[in-house]
């Protein structure tokens, strides 16, 4: 990994204007980058759109662009004209319909698109199971920009700590984390911090602002977590960008304002002979309001 500026863009998209939320974001994309001068700027969840599409989601998906569609094109020209890798995250309309993915794509600085990350885990209300309207995705990837290697989770996924590790064993050194968070921000913040120091990886949390279709509201405080858990950055709760930049040798000390040596790596130090049966199906001991079953 070299050196290199991050910027998180949290806006507060009009509820399924996409077009309208597009030029939005080119806008806001021009500014990070006049601000930060970034190599990779990050925008936060469904950014097209909102979260929530408050319709059924035969009627969203003839909304939703495919991931060559008119959005995309833009920002992948954006990216290429201002020469900043952009992860921009949107429903991804399906080949077959009814099927919506909860998308993120990756364009390099040169606009060409670099990943094309599916949500795997969906929040349960927007699986399909539970009302929803998202088909999961099935693969955890880590992309290369040259300058960086990054895995993306999205939102809820960053609730567990499974996806982000194996990214980590993937190579990944940063993990961005799009998001349109409703719970709180205690939590927000804990898992942000979790995910960096389980795996000493930085960590680009990008929250909504603003409303949605179906009337949630959503609180930013987007973040940049370093692999000791240190933010390095954070947003209010209104339309924002902030930006840092990220250091290449981030473990060499155990906390920041000291110089005592770090002498250990969450990643090697695993005893793998006590790992089995970590991947068994399995439910917490203590019951929620509702199940909704994943399959």
């Amino acid at each position: 990994m070299e050196k290199f500026a991050v910027a998180c863009i949290q806006i507060a998209p009009s509820p399924n204007a996409i077009s309208e939320n597009t030029e939005k974001c080119l806008a806001w994309i021009d500014a990070a980058v006049r601000d930060f001068r970034p190599r990779l700027v990050v925008l936060q969840e469904t950014v097209t759109t909102g979260f929530s599409p408050g319709m059924p989601r035969e009627e969203f998906y003839d909304l939703v662009e495919p991931i060559d569609g008119p959005s995309a094109c833009a920002v992948a020209r954006l990216a290429r004209d201002r020469k900043t890798a952009v992860l921009f995250p949107m429903y991804e309309k399906g080949a077959e319909a009814p099927v919506v993915y909860n998308s993120a794509l990756l364009f390099d600085e040169r606009g060409e698109r670099r990943g094309l990350y599916r949500k795997t885990h969906p929040f349960p209300t927007e699986r399909i199971e539970g009302g929803g309207w998202t088909t999961p995705g099935n693969s955890l990837d880590v992309f290369d920009l040259g300058f960086v290697k990054v895995g993306v989770t999205i939102c809820y996924e960053g609730d567990f700590p499974e996806p982000s590790r194996i990214l980590s064993l993937k190579g990944a050194e940063v993990i961005l984390r799009p998001s349109a968070l409703l719970r709180s921000f205690e939590i927000w913040e804990l898992t942000n911090r979790a995910r960096a120091y389980d795996n000493h990886v930085y960590v680009v949390g990008v929250n909504a602002v603003g409303s949605d279709a179906a009337g949630n509201h959503y609180f930013g405080h987007s973040m940049v977590v370093d692999p000791i858990a240190r933010k390095l950055a954070q947003a209010r709760g209104t339309e924002e960008i902030i930006g840092v930049e990220l250091d290449p040798e981030p473990l060499k000390y155990v906390t920041y304002g000291a110089h005592s040596p770090m002498l250990f790596d969450h990643i090697e130090d695993r005893n793998l002979d006590v790992y089995d049966g970590l991947l068994a199906e399995g439910r917490c001991p203590f019951e929620p309001s509702r199940r909704i079953p994943y399959r």
